[in-house]
């Protein structure tokens, strides 16, 4: 028989995730990703800046670029990543380690695969892409001269994804989450001496920007891989002579696929809503994008939630112990519906005080106001919704939650036109988004109060 890993004796037994109460494991594993996702929102912050003292023309490149970044990066985390994690918490809860071993070539083995397809994609379409949003002359250079460079770094990106997302699935949220902050601390200064220079050197802009991340991203890569070969996983895989598996690609891929499906869906939903609102003129869009940015912060916080609730589930499914992985599920959903409901429900009896932070113009806060009353309120619905997506990848039930998403999309959207059609404004295009919130949740809590998961049916 073949043997892909060295098993910790706690694991031939069960995996302590099983057994361990669902409060304090769910804050172990979720509570460290979170952090990390917190210290992300300020790395981005530091970057805008460094971006901003390059001038005008490097923060419309960046703005070019920035979409195109987010979409690789969440579908590397929370897409692929997300079902790499899934597979090998349920492999792990299910007893099958050598299984488990091999999950670790076969998520190396994609990670530079879809690394390596970003960077040719990037090079073949990028300019393109970047005309059609309107980059031309500067700007556009500048884009060009950052991504052509960033996307050479797309596979240690992948991989660091993929090898965080195995510490994850494994219960170990706390290395994983340990070395992405390392990585971050180092790369604000060195980003920051990089792009903008230090003494008499100028720096070398953009292009300093896409080596500082280059770099940290392959120190990171090589420290997750150090502490899932020193035993990080709760055992020590080996890549010697482990046989690749449709059906091992397949059990990462059918939760992954479906996932990156997920969020391409959400990105377009935010595309679309941003366009309705456009048509009211940039004062409009300027107020929406202030309100709008309280869902963005929200987000990464559901995401660090949910990724606990992907491993737990997915050890309690991979187990058969299905009562408790709906037990985990409703637990970490509740908690994301009072975590983030409560901020947003603060931030609704207070609009005008927060978009104050990021505006002084009035009819700018005025709309700011008017997103924040209206939709504000469910962001408690969009927290259980989005969580409750994490808990479905370990599960491996993930059409639910597209379509889900999908619903969310042609509610959102559909209401939006109408009620610009029957001139209800801007106030009836932010009813339309809070529906859209109602909707999502809705269908995928709905299925799960009337039919909870349970084994599938051969």
């Amino acid at each position: 028989m073949l043997c892909v890993c060295a098993v910790s004796p706690e694991f031939l037994v069960s995996h302590p995730l099983l057994t361990a109460p669902v409060g304090p494991a769910l804050l172990r594993l979720a509570g460290p990703t979170t952090g990390v996702m917190v210290l992300q929102m300020l790395v981005a912050v530091a970057d805008i800046y460094f971006v901003g003292r390059l001038g005008t023309d490097a923060l419309a490149g960046i703005a070019l670029v920035f979409p195109f970044m987010a979409l690789m990066v969440n579908n590397a985390n929370g897409g692929i990543g997300g079902g790499v994690a899934a597979a090998l918490a349920r492999a792990l809860g299910a007893g099958r380690h050598e299984d488990a071993g091999a999950l670790v070539f076969h998520a190396l083995i994609l990670g530079a695969a879809f690394g390596l397809g970003f960077t040719v994609l990037a090079w073949m379409a990028a300019p393109a892409l970047y005309r059609l949003l309107g980059g031309s002359g500067p700007a556009l250079a500048q884009a060009l001269a950052f991504s052509d460079l960033w996307y050479c770094g797309a596979i240690a990106v992948w991989l660091t994804a993929f090898l965080a997302a195995l510490l994850r699935g494994s219960g170990n949220a706390a290395a994983a989450a340990r070395i992405t902050v390392i990585a971050s601390l180092v790369y604000v200064p060195l980003a920051g001496v990089l792009s903008l220079g230090i003494g008499d050197w100028p720096g070398w802009g953009m292009v300093g920007l896409a080596i500082a991340s280059i770099a940290t991203s392959i120190v990171a890569a090589l420290l997750l891989a150090r502490a899932v070969w020193r035993g990080g996983l709760g055992f020590t895989p080996t890549l010697r002579g482990v046989r690749l598996q449709r059906r091992l690609f397949a059990d990462i891929l059918h939760v992954g696929i479906i996932s990156v499906l997920g969020t391409i869906t959400a990105s377009v939903a935010a595309m679309v809503m941003t366009g309705l609102v456009g048509r009211f003129g940039a004062t409009a869009l300027a107020g929406y994008g202030v309100g709008v940015r309280l869902e963005f912060m929200l987000a990464p916080l559901a995401f660090g939630i949910g990724t606990g609730l992907t491993t737990l589930v997915g050890v309690a499914a991979g187990a058969d112990d299905w009562r408790r992985a709906m037990r985990v599920t409703w637990i970490g959903g509740l908690v994301a519906f009072g975590f983030i409901g409560t901020i947003g429900w603060t931030v609704a009896l207070l609009p005008e005080t927060w978009s104050r932070l990021f505006t002084s113009d009035p009819p700018v806060i005025a709309t700011s106001v008017s997103y924040i009353t209206h939709v504000a309120p469910f962001f408690c619905l969009f927290g259980l919704g989005l969580t409750l997506h994490f808990a479905s990848q370990g599960a491996g039930r993930m059409v639910v939650p597209f379509l889900a998403g999908v619903g969310r999309l042609i509610v959102a959207t559909a209401g939006g036109w109408l009620a610009i059609e029957l001139g209800l404004g801007l106030a009836g295009v932010f009813t339309a988004i809070a529906i859209g919130l109602i909707v999502y949740a809705g269908l995928i809590a709905g299925p799960l109060l009337v039919r909870p998961w349970g084994p599938r049916r051969r």
